[in-house]
């Protein structure tokens, strides 16, 4: 009996199968990224003077403040940008998460890796 990948049609099948997959991982890859680059999260603190937005990766992209601002200490506003972007964060690890989840799949290495990106345990 012959090796069924020594077999011609065998392994022009498995290559096909192989190709596909292949093909079909590198189309979710790009779909995930392209979704992660475009997702942008807003909030704000809960006094209403803060309102942030960061990308999905949690960089900071904007800061916008309510004219209440100037009725506080600089110690309140500080609390309120630091309220805002941590609930941002926060948000955006649930949104990329679900992106991933949606994409690649949750069990995918891309999907392993970018969550432990995540958590900010990569090294380990």
């Amino acid at each position: 009996m012959t090796e069924p990948l020594l077999d011609p049609d065998s392994s022009r099948d498995y290559l096909r199968d192989w190709k596909g997959r292949v093909d079909r991982a590198a189309a979710a890859a790009q779909a995930m990224s392209e979704r992660l680059g475009d997702l942008r999260i807003t909030a704000a603190d809960g006094n209403g003077l803060v309102e942030v937005t960061i990308d999905s990766a949690g960089v900071l992209v904007d800061v916008r403040f309510s004219d209440r601002v100037q009725r506080v200490s600089p110690d309140v506003v500080s609390r309120a940008v630091m309220t805002a972007f941590g609930s941002a964060r926060r948000e955006a690890a649930e949104r990329t998460r679900k992106v991933i989840d949606e994409t690649v799949g949750p069990d995918s290495v891309a999907g392993r890796v970018i969550g432990q990106r995540l958590r900010g345990d990569a090294d380990e």
